[in-house]
C-alpha cells in the first residue's frame, strides 16, 4: 500500500489535542504510537526499547516525547491526565524501558521504532508522528504495513496457505463488514503470514472469537484501534 500526505477532515485534526508539551506530533502522536504497540504486543509489557530518529531524538525529552511514548504504552490515552506522570507509573507497574537514537532509514522526522516484551512474546513495531496527532504505522514486526488505526483494524497472524483472504473477506462480507484497506505479508510460501485489514464497522471481541473458529489456521487475531 503506498503512502501519501496526510489527510484531514477538520481543523481539529491538524491543530489536535490539548497535550502535554509544545508539539502534538511529539505529545498526542507518540501517545498512539505507543498504544497501537501495547494493543499488536496483546499483553502486558514488562520491557520497552524506543529506539528515535530525527526530530523525536534530538528534542524527546524536552518535548515530552518520552512521557508520551510511555503513557501509550501503559495503555493511556490522549487525554489520560497520567500521561506526565509516565514514568512513575512505568515504575508502579513494573514497567523497564530505555530511550535510544538511531538512524531508521527514510521516514518521516518524527519516528520510533518500539520493541515491546511482555511474559511470552515480544513484537516490533516502527511507526510515525504525522502532525496533529494522527500516525502511521510503518512496518510490524519488519513486515512493511502501513495503516493509522484511526479505523478498526485486525491484524491477523495466520499461516500462509491459499485461500484464506478470500475466506476472511467472505466472512466479513457475510457479516455485514465493510473493508477499507486490506494487506497481506508472508514469510515464504506455507510460512508464517499476517494480514492487516481496516474496517469500517464497530466489532465486538466475540466476532474475533468467531473468526477464529471459522478459520482454524488463524493463529492470533488482534483488534487495534487508536485512543
Amino acid at each position: 500500500m503506498g503512502s501519501g500526505p496526510a489527510k484531514y477532515q477538520s481543523a481539529y485534526e491538524i491543530i489536535g489535542p490539548v497535550m502535554v508539551g509544545p508539539s502534538n506530533s511529539h505529545t498526542a502522536g507518540a501517545v498512539r504510537i505507543g498504544n497501537i504497540a501495547r494493543q499488536l504486543l496483546n499483553e502486558n509489557p514488562i520491557y520497552v526499547k524506543f529506539s528515535l530518529m530525527g526530530s523525536f531524538a534530538e528534542t524527546y525529552q524536552g518535548h515530552g516525547t518520552d512521557l508520551a511514548l510511555l503513557a501509550g504504552v501503559l495503555g493511556l490515552s490522549t487525554m489520560d491526565d497520567g500521561i506526565p506522570n509516565a514514568k512513575k507509573i512505568a515504575e508502579e507497574n513494573g514497567l523497564q524501558y530505555e530511550f535510544t537514537k538511531r538512524v531508521l532509514g527514510s521516514y518521516h522526522p518524527n519516528t520510533v521504532l518500539e520493541e515491546l516484551t511482555g511474559g511470552a512474546r515480544t513484537v516490533k513495531v516502527l511507526a510515525s508522528s504525522l502532525g496533529g496527532g494522527k500516525v502511521e504505522v510503518q512496518e510490524f514486526d519488519e513486515y512493511p504495513f502501513k495503516f493509522s488505526g484511526e479505523r478498526p483494524t485486525l491484524v491477523i497472524r495466520h499461516s500462509d496457505q491459499k485461500g484464506v483472504i478470500a475466506e476472511l473477506s467472505d466472512i466479513l462480507y457475510q457479516k455485514g463488514i465493510n473493508i477499507a484497506r486490506m494487506a497481506n505479508e508472508r514469510s515464504k510460501i506455507n510460512g508464517a503470514a499476517i494480514t492487516v485489514c481496516e474496517i469500517d464497522n464497530i466489532i465486538e471481541d466475540t466476532f474475533l472469537s468467531l473468526l477464529k473458529r471459522e478459520i482454524p489456521i488463524i493463529d492470533e487475531i488482534v483488534l487495534v484501534q487508536t485512543k
